[in-house]
């Protein structure tokens, strides 16, 4: 969906290259977490066992996967090595970007693994920025792999401890912050979706999503743009976190049309607003 949503934006959009390049970043992400599913499913169709640390968590409404501090296992490093072949296989890639993608698979392990913990805290010094989507990408899979791997009526939980997460604005599954909010079309309801896992939560709808309140809450949008994508700003917080609108186009998906609107990010930072949050497929390094 993200893949096909990214090639729709692509068309006749100043950044065309770019989103169709992750069009193709996208494409590896869904071989691959369809593939460690596949492998990790367990014989008979057994439960899969619980952390007991992931099941207090889940007991005290706190983030079951915290991406801050998770003991990371070496598959994250081998979906990102297979992501970055996927790429470089693909016809008319840019030579930067197979030098790219050639430097992170020759990079050193520890490397890697503190880039990581620079992404996964959202900060920007010390980023490699080129080698910050392919990075991310490798972490949304690992993520997504392991909350899809949760037991269901753990999952199913994961509502009530909105309650929980609304008081820090942040993913109950992995306590991450999200990239955008979409309202669904068929009951009208506003869900916050992870920037990491891609988990959703509820959250109502003239709120701030990151410092929560309901006042100085205004809507912005790109004249003659599409009325599907919206900044949501906040005059107490000075923020703004991106808003779509599935009435107004079915087919919007979070990560993808807030890094095709990148005009309304360029309108936002005129009117003196920042972002509440970073799209995890386009970093920008420090200072910028």
């Amino acid at each position: 969906m993200r893949a096909a949503r990214l090639r729709v934006l692509a068309e006749n959009h100043a950044v065309g290259d770019y989103l169709r390049l992750m069009a193709i970043v996208s494409d590896a992400q869904q071989a691959a977490v369809g593939a460690l599913i596949t492998q990790s499913l367990p014989p008979g169709g057994a439960a899969p066992s619980i952390d007991p640390q992931i099941a207090l968590a889940g007991r005290h409404g706190m983030p079951l996967l915290p991406a801050a501090g998770w003991p990371r296992d070496v598959l994250w490093r081998a979906v990102l090595i297979e992501i970055c072949d996927a790429v470089k296989a693909r016809a008319n890639i840019p030579d930067g970007v197979r030098a790219v993608c050639t430097r992170i698979h020759d990079s050193p392990f520890a490397h890697l693994e503190e880039q990581a913990d620079l992404l996964l805290a959202a900060r920007t010094a010390g980023v490699h920025a080129e080698a910050a989507p392919f990075i991310m990408a490798a972490l949304q899979v690992y993520w997504v792999f392991m909350v899809t791997s949760l037991p269901l009526d753990l999952l199913g939980n994961l509502g009530d401890q909105g309650a929980h997460a609304d008081a820090s604005g942040v993913c109950p599954a992995c306590g991450t912050l999200p990239v955008a909010s979409i309202v669904r079309a068929n009951q009208g309801y506003r869900y916050l979706h992870c920037a990491l896992c891609a988990t959703e939560w509820h959250l109502v709808r003239i709120k701030c999503s990151h410092c929560l309140t309901t006042e100085g809450i205004r809507y912005h949008l790109v004249a003659g743009g599409s009325e599907a994508v919206r900044a949501e700003s906040c005059a107490h917080c000075h923020t703004y976190r991106k808003i779509l609108y599935q009435e107004k186009d079915a087919a919007v998906e979070p990560v993808a049309d807030d890094l095709g609107s990148l005009a309304l990010d360029l309108l936002m930072a005129e009117d003196g607003f920042r972002r509440a949050c970073g799209n995890p497929l386009l970093w920008q390094p420090s200072g910028a």
